[in-house]
């Protein structure tokens, strides 16, 4: 089988570029060695979030809500429907402590200084106006108004069935076992046969680092088990997604009622067996965060958790460029908690990159070459922001 384009991995981010390209006319064929959207993109907490984010992810984050807000542009108005994307509900950061209201305080003098106004501080009536139900220790925080929520199940599932509309084919079930240059192309050796296209995308995410070996390219190879609950249905008491400032916590309140609660706790992940375990033990301390926070919920029932395989990077930014060793190969992955919001606008970087060399968007800090020889970028002072817990 042969084609232009094959995409390894079927998450958000292989969905979307699968779209992307499918666009502009090539035929993509996306591997998924389990099942589209069964790990991080299928089990997120689905935040659509500009609010904390690390300076370099900024340009994308921006572009990216603008194609939230114009789903059905890009998927048609029933597919977008299915995301079940709400807007501008606002997240807010909420600070418990004088010197998390200070790192607020600083962090939205810091975006001003370099012209991003979307992020407001909050005063205490300012906070409780946004989310009244919040406790007397919650003295303040911060809040990017545009920002929302979306089903990731949903909307990966919508960004698949639109690529397979214009075009693109999807094969699940379908483990890549080898990698390797073919004159001018590539082949690709999988459990269903061997295919070759001119160009490949590694959209792996935590196993995208395996992908990269194949090929003789030495990439992170962490990955985390980020864990999420959800309680049973209750009364609405909440519109904005709520995130701790140093507290590890991330809640939204569905359509339907029930209450999502994330924040970064860590899970048991098994790689091989692409399975993860949640811990209970390690959710106290996200479940005291929500009862210090929000009294109405103290004796909301926790009916279920789970956690989902996630790629994390050194830096926690994504790697999104050109592989350093080989030609026409690109990484897409290490989203580290935080890629969903993203998912809609790298599928495009990563199609204008194939189809022209070039994007308007900035993605050098993104780059594979910033691992090599170890050189890491240090971690912007905004990583505040929690690790899997809000997109």
């Amino acid at each position: 089988m042969e084609t232009d384009v094959i995409i390894i991995g079927g998450g958000l981010h292989g969905c979307s570029t699968a779209l992307h390209l499918a666009q502009r006319g090539f035929k993509p064929i996306v591997l998924e060695k389990n099942v589209v959207g069964r790990h991080a993109s299928g089990v997120n907490a689905g935040g659509v979030r500009q609010l904390m984010r690390d300076v370099a992810e900024i340009p994308l984050s921006i572009a990216a809500m603008d194609i939230w807000e114009n789903l059905d542009r890009l998927l048609g108005p029933q597919l977008a429907e299915t995301c079940e994307f709400v807007s501008r509900v606002g997240q807010v950061g909420v600070a418990a402590s004088a010197s998390e209201l200070a790192w607020c305080e600083q962090r939205a003098a810091d975006m001003n200084a370099l012209g991003y106004d979307f992020e407001e501080m909050l005063d205490p009536s300012d906070l409780r106006k946004l989310v009244p139900t919040l406790s007397d220790i919650c003295i303040g925080g911060i809040v990017s108004r545009r920002d929302g929520h979306a089903n990731p199940f949903r909307t990966t599932q919508a960004f698949r069935t639109r690529a397979e509309q214009l075009g693109a084919r999807f094969y699940e079930q379908t483990c890549v076992t080898d990698v390797a240059e073919a004159g001018s192309k590539w082949r690709i050796d999988t459990t269903r046969g061997q295919m070759v296209a001119d160009v490949v995308v590694n959209c792996g995410g935590a196993w995208a680092w395996q992908i990269a070996e194949m090929i003789g390219e030495q990439l992170p190879r962490t990955h985390l088990a980020l864990t999420l609950m959800v309680t049973s249905r209750l009364q609405h008491f909440l519109d904005p997604v709520v995130i701790g400032i140093d507290r590890k916590l991330s809640l939204k309140q569905t359509e339907v009622g029930t209450v999502v609660i994330g924040g970064g706790i860590l899970g048991e992940p098994d790689l091989d067996a692409g399975a993860t375990l949640t811990v209970a033990d390690r959710m106290v301390e996200s479940a005291q965060t929500v009862w210090d926070f929000f009294p109405v919920l103290r004796q909301a029932t926790i009916v279920r958790t789970w956690a989902g395989l996630e790629a994390v990077t050194p830096d926690f930014l994504p790697i999104i460029g050109a592989s350093s060793v080989a030609r026409n190969f690109w990484h897409v992955f290490g989203f580290s908690g935080h890629g969903f919001q993203l998912g809609p606008i790298v599928g495009s970087v990563v199609s204008d990159m194939i189809a022209d060399g070039k994007s308007a968007l900035p993605i050098t800090a993104f780059s594979p070459n910033r691992f090599s020889n170890g050189a890491i970028r240090p971690i912007h002072a905004a990583q505040h922001e929690q690790q899997g817990a809000t997109g």
